[in-house]
Formats: structure tokens, C-alpha cells, sequence
């Protein structure tokens, strides 16, 4: 295998691991790294498919005893029903709407300056949100009702565009609609789980022309790489919040945004928008 491919795989697999659950648009990161290394083409599609199956397979584990518990209570505990109807509701937005425009969205939006740009607006929306007098629901993922989950669920279609962060539309979301920012942060987590495994799904039977055996040892140092990097991930942002607000994050996205979107107005970086 090229040492120079071997090396994009792991870095894309970093981007994707720590960036995957925080606040800050993994697709976007992944679009503006992937533009910068020069890693697109088909062969991107199906990497990037792959990766995004690591960094929900370590929230999966992170969460395994929650999952274990709602799984096996499903059949008899009203509040295993509830949780998962609630991400049931919060999952059937973006489905639907993503399925509509998945394609045309790829096509127009998956380029550097709309990341960019996406980047700061989304940075402006968090400050604002952290602001904002907070009026708590639900401290916690149980105490959330059915109206929480589709609000969220609204909120997560916004994601739809590079930059925006998945995310961070679902965690500000959760703030903005009466959610703690613990409960927040979680259900975003667990909503991540069937929006990024169905996407997946979704792509996966899309192009599966697209995987060649002879591009598994790739896929696998971006799986791995991507897996360990998104379980130190979550773990340090729920650290991070118990102490500190999203506002760091907001600032960190405006900057970056700012910062890209300078280097193209100057034309010191020539972004192309050939790497969606």
C-alpha cells in the first residue's frame, strides 16, 4: 500500500473520529482536510462511508449498557418505549428530507466556501443560543417528551448542509427547546446512532460498485483510526461540558471559517470544489 494514501487514511480518520460529535461539522472538516490533501473521487465515497461507521461504532460502545437496557426492556418498560419512539421521531425529518435532497445537496453544497460560511453562521447561532436564559424541560434523556424529540429532529435537518454540524444543530437545538445541556448533548448522541447507520446504509447500497477489496487495508486504518479517535472524543466533550459552556466551540468555528474564507477571497488557497 502507498505510504502517501496510508497517511491520508489515518489523517481522515483523525478528522473523522475527533470532529465526528463535537460541535463543529465533521463533513465539513472532512470536505476542507480532503480538499487540502488532495483525497476525492469515487474512491473518497466509499472511504468516507466507512469511517463514519467507526465513529458511530465507538458511541455504540461508549453507550452499550443504555442500548443493552432499552433493547431488553423494549417489549415490557414504558420507558424503554419512550426513549425509542422519541428517536424515532427525532430520526423521520431528516429521512425524509434527506432522501429527498441528498443528492442535489452533494452536488451544490459540498465545496470549501459553503463550509466556510456555514461554519461561522452555525458559530454566531451557538453563541447566541449559550446567551440565551435557559429554561430546562428534561434534565435528562428520560424525562424528554415525544414534541422535544421532533423539535430536535427538525433542528438535525439543518445538518443537511456541509458546515452546519449535525451535532451541533442537535445539541443547540436540544439548548434552544428546553433540554439540559447534558440532555442535550446525549440525545444527540443517541439520535446519531440510526441518522449515521441509515446514511450509511443508504450510501452504502448507493455505491456499492464502489468497494473493491483491493482498497480494504484503506478502509481499515480509516475505521480504526476513526473509531478510536471519536470514543476519546465523546468522552472529553462530556467531561467538557459539566464545567464549561458550547462558547468555545462557536468561536472555534467562526474563526476557522473566517480563516477559509479569507484564503479564498485573497486567493491564497485556490479551494476546489471538486472533493465533495
Amino acid at each position: 500500500m502507498d505510504l502517501w494514501i496510508a497517511f491520508q487514511a489515518l489523517l481522515l480518520g483523525v478528522v473523522e473520529g475527533i470532529t465526528e460529535f463535537l460541535p463543529i461539522s465533521s463533513t465539513g472538516h472532512q470536505i476542507i482536510v480532503a480538499d487540502l490533501i488532495g483525497f476525492g473521487g469515487e474512491r473518497a465515497l466509499a472511504f468516507n462511508i466507512i469511517i463514519q461507521l467507526g465513529a458511530i461504532l465507538a458511541v455504540v460502545w461508549e453507550y452499550r449498557r443504555k442500548i443493552l437496557n432499552v433493547v431488553i426492556g423494549l417489549p415490557r418498560e414504558k420507558q424503554a418505549q419512550k426513549f425509542t419512539a422519541n428517536l424515532l421521531v427525532a430520526f423521520f425529518p431528516a429521512v425524509v428530507l434527506g432522501m429527498t435532497f441528498a443528492d442535489l445537496i452533494h452536488e451544490y453544497l459540498f465545496n470549501p466556501i459553503t463550509v466556510a460560511a456555514a461554519l461561522v453562521v452555525g458559530g454566531v447561532v451557538m453563541l447566541w443560543a449559550e446567551k440565551r436564559q435557559h429554561e430546562v424541560q428534561a434534565e435528562t434523556v428520560d424525562d424528554m417528551h415525544w414534541s422535544h424529540a421532533l423539535k430536535v429532529g427538525m433542528a438535525q435537518c439543518l445538518a443537511l448542509i456541509p458546515g452546519t454540524s449535525r451535532s451541533g444543530a442537535t445539541i443547540i437545538g436540544g439548548l434552544l427547546f428546553g433540554l439540559s445541556r447534558k440532555a442535550a448533548t446525549e440525545f444527540s448522541f443517541f439520535l446519531a446512532m440510526p441518522t449515521m447507520v441509515g446514511a450509511a446504509v443508504y450510501s452504502g447500497y448507493k455505491y456499492r460498485e464502489l468497494f473493491q477489496p483491493g482498497d480494504f487495508p484503506v478502509f481499515a486504518i480509516g475505521f480504526v483510526t476513526s473509531f478510536i479517535f471519536a470514543m476519546l472524543a465523546v468522552r472529553a466533550l462530556l467531561k467538557f461540558i459539566g464545567n464549561h459552556s458550547y462558547a468555545a466551540f462557536a468561536w472555534y468555528r467562526i474563526i476557522f471559517g473566517i480563516i477559509i474564507l479569507a484564503t479564498w477571497q485573497f486567493s491564497l488557497i485556490d479551494w476546489s470544489t471538486a472533493s465533495g
